[in-house]
């Protein structure tokens, strides 16, 4: 059987020698390389969807892949695609390099310039570890598939826009139909998610900053797991030790809490660091809330505007989601998804903070009633973005999904226009 190579290289030149090296390779089969760690990660995700046979046995990782850091690239991969061995090439053999490579996840190194016996050797033996792994997996009969959780990141346009109450509405309501729900509190120096529900806590995500290896019980011990069952991981209390959790640190703990869970929720905030601008990077789906006033607006599109210029992610793959909606005020979706070039989400949250108020004040959002608009709204749109499960029998009867005792999402039709 062919060994499928995967080449992940971003300058052309390098492009030319490795795939016309890897071509050389005894019973290798290279397929079409990729230009940069996001078209990496799509590219396996896709394949892994379809099973993890489909999958290339080695990927090789060329040492100036973008835009993620190869290392940090290279530890997603082994986290999210465990049945993926991969070999980086690097201009640097160095014994310190070589260890942080086997640290970060990679099964194997190859110096540049490319050697036909080092490489093949090396793939070869990574090979032959990939099909190991794959038949112990398969020999459990439980083959990972891959995809990992779902991650959703959470930013507002400007400050007060609500982007904290629509991140614990969505993890709430991806938790009450049944899936295991971590939410993540990445607004680092002025994060509210304790106070929206009422905890009390000592351990918060700049714990797990400085460790280079995020154990499933090392993570366990981070989170605080709240009384609707959701797990949350939250800013310190501390809003300058918010400095300590670097673009690299989230990148670990994003990859880390997608392997444990199969929604992740992301509040982060309205201001752009590196730990949220990583987590944006990374995330499935990158929501942006707005209030359809002008400032918020504009707001929202300098945001967009500067996630393009640092390249985290294009206006087409962002979602404005539009918080305070009423018929009344002349800012309508239609006129902010053309102001903003992003795509807006059918659903839009109504303006009536007297439902809230109550249950802000006391740190109970969570209490908020079922017969809420906003709460129906929020619940909607977790529907809208695929981060619940309806039962097939409510889904044909166009019926609300009910959530268990802590309460109900109602999946109602999207309103056209």
């Amino acid at each position: 059987m062919p060994t499928r190579i995967l080449p992940a290289v971003g300058e052309a030149d390098a492009v030319r020698s490795i795939t016309t090296l890897l071509s050389q390779l005894p019973d290798a089969e290279p397929v079409a390389p990729v230009g940069d760690s996001t078209q990496l990660i799509d590219t396996l995700a896709r394949l892994a969807a379809e099973s993890v046979d489909e999958l290339p046995e080695v990927v090789v990782v060329h040492e100036r892949i973008g835009p993620v850091p190869a290392l940090e690239l290279i530890r997603e991969v082994a986290l999210r695609f465990p049945a993926v061995g991969v070999i980086l090439v690097t201009s640097d053999a160095s014994p310190g390099l070589f260890q942080a490579a086997m640290d970060y996840g990679a099964r194997g190194l190859v110096a540049l310039p490319l050697s036909y016996e080092e490489l093949a050797s090396r793939v070869q033996a990574v090979a032959q570890w990939s099909v190991g792994v794959r038949r112990h997996l398969g020999a459990g009969g439980d083959v990972f598939t891959g995809v990992g959780g779902t991650v959703v990141t959470v930013s507002g346009a400007k400050g007060g826009t609500g982007a904290t109450l629509t991140a614990i509405q969505l993890a709430l309501a991806a938790q009450a139909s049944g899936r295991s729900t971590a939410l993540v509190d990445m607004d680092l120096q002025t994060g509210d998610i304790a106070s929206y529900l009422d905890v009390q806590f000592r351990r918060s995500v700049v714990d797990l900053a400085a460790i280079t290896d995020i154990s499933p019980r090392v993570l366990a011990d981070a989170v605080f797991r709240h009384d609707t069952g959701l797990a949350l991981l939250l800013a310190p209390a501390e809003g300058e030790r918010g400095e300590d959790v670097t673009d690299r640190a989230a990148r670990q703990i994003v990859s880390a809490l997608r392997s444990r869970y199969e929604i992740v929720v992301i509040d982060c905030g309205a201001q752009l660091g590196g730990a949220g601008a990583a987590a944006v990077e990374m995330a499935d789906r990158a929501l942006l809330i707005t209030t359809p006033d002008v400032v918020s607006v504009r707001g929202a599109k300098r945001a967009v505007r500067m996630w393009d210029r640092l390249q985290i992610r294009k206006a087409e793959e962002t979602t404005v989601v539009v918080n305070r909606h009423s018929r009344a005020t002349e800012i309508q979706p239609p006129l902010i998804q053309k102001i903003t070039g992003t795509a807006v989400a059918a659903t839009v949250v109504p303006a009536n903070f007297k439902e809230l108020q109550s249950v802000v004040d006391a740190g109970r959002i969570h209490e908020l009633e079922n017969k809420s608009a906003v709460k129906q709204a929020l619940w909607g749109l977790a529907g809208e973005l695929g981060l619940v499960k309806v039962p097939d029998g409510a889904q044909k009867a166009g019926r609300g999904f009910r959530g268990g005792d802590r309460g109900s999402a109602s999946f109602r039709r999207r309103r056209e226009g």
